[in-house]
């Protein structure tokens, strides 16, 4: 009675060692003092040379702004980037391409320098130029991202490509829109594609040892890839599985095979 009790007691406490060593490879781990360090840091997304912009401006006498909004048909049933509502169907937007030195042509004031600038200084420099070149005394300049994205790929729920709408996206925010990583997803060593002058750099996170919010891709920059690979259980299933299929192939053509000559062979015995 007594060895067995003591069996149980062992399996039990295996069982739960087994559990919580399990629980340890899905569970996100988080470093205070780096969250401390990610809330400082800016994070904020900065305008890249062949980004594409939207530029508003306005004042309380709109003829005065109106050379700077160079008019384009915007159908308002898509996704407005200025988020306003058009009551005939359609909203006047200026849509414009940062060229390949990182320039903006704007109306009237010419060149202005973008690569580098978030949305808000931009939005603040044209703003001033215009004050200070006497056009308007009033000028409010408004810029959103237009065509801006990130991708989630791998293990996660819904992977796929998602809008850009804020001036800040954490690799966490976009896991979250990806609806998390799948169990089967490698939580030690989720990537991060970027693209630089260079080619393209990868960034690895482990979300089990809560050193992803010192990487300097916590924070999202636009065309960012996510990756989540599969963690080794899964991969094993998969191999196990193309295996599997192979030999059922296999065995599925020699018994078509075998059956084909007997039915020959029976042939011609008749």
């Amino acid at each position: 009675m007594k060895s067995s009790i003591k069996a149980i007691s062992i399996f039990l406490a295996a069982a739960l060692l087994v559990s919580c060593n399990a629980s340890k490879r899905i569970i996100y781990d988080f470093n205070k003092d780096e969250a401390v360090k990610a809330i400082v840091a800016d994070g904020q997304i900065r305008i890249k040379p062949l980004d594409r912009i939207t530029v508003i401006v306005s004042s309380q006498n709109p003829e005065l702004a109106a050379p700077f909004n160079a008019t384009t048909s915007y159908n308002s049933l898509s996704a407005n980037p200025l988020g306003a509502s058009a009551s005939n169907g359609m909203q006047s937007v200026q849509v414009r391409t940062i060229d390949s030195e990182g320039v903006l042509e704007m109306p009237i004031i010419g060149k202005v320098m973008c690569a580098g600038k978030t949305r808000t200084e931009l939005a603040n420099e044209i703003a001033k130029k215009i004050i200070d070149g006497g056009y308007i005394s009033d000028a409010v300049v408004n810029i959103q991202f237009a065509d801006m994205k990130f991708y989630v790929l791998g293990e996660v729920t819904r992977p796929g490509q998602f809008d850009i709408t804020r001036d800040k996206i954490t690799v966490l925010e976009a896991l979250a829109m990806a609806g998390d990583m799948t169990i089967f997803g490698n939580r030690s060593n989720v990537e991060v594609i970027r693209r630089n002058d260079n080619g393209y750099e990868v960034f690895e996170m482990n979300f089990l040892e809560g050193n992803q919010m010192s990487s300097p891709a916590f924070y999202l920059q636009q065309g960012d890839v996510v990756y989540v690979k599969p963690n080794r259980y899964k991969a094993a299933t998969s191999e196990i599985n193309q295996n599997r299929t192979f030999w059922i192939s296999i065995a599925s053509t020699l018994i078509t095979a075998t059956s084909l000559v007997l039915t020959i062979v029976n042939f011609a015995r008749k």
